[in-house]
């Protein structure tokens, strides 16, 4: 009985052993797969980053485009409106 017993304990413990391995197997190629998703969204972010700063660049540059133009365009107008003997509204 005793023997029994003891033989069943041993395979109970090494089933739970072996189910202890399997978890851990799991659980490293869980681990594997989050950092490889971490060093892709990093590089995307990395590319984010970038693609906005060009963008914030080319929206700079297209403000102070525009706001040249504006200028000129009230020099024009007020050239126009001296030269038509209007006053300053």
């Amino acid at each position: 009985m005793q023997t029994e017993t003891a033989i069943g304990e041993i395979v109970s413990i090494k089933n739970v052993a072996e189910r202890i391995r399997g978890i851990k197997g799991e659980l490293m190629q869980t681990l594997k797969n989050l950092n490889e998703k971490i060093k892709t969204l990093e590089t995307e972010r990395a590319n984010l980053m970038i693609e906005i700063d060009t963008l914030r660049k080319v929206a700079e540059s297209r403000a102070n485009a525009l706001e040249g133009e504006v200028s000129m365009l009230r020099d024009e107008v007020k050239s126009l409106r001296e030269l038509l003997g209007y006053g300053e509204e």
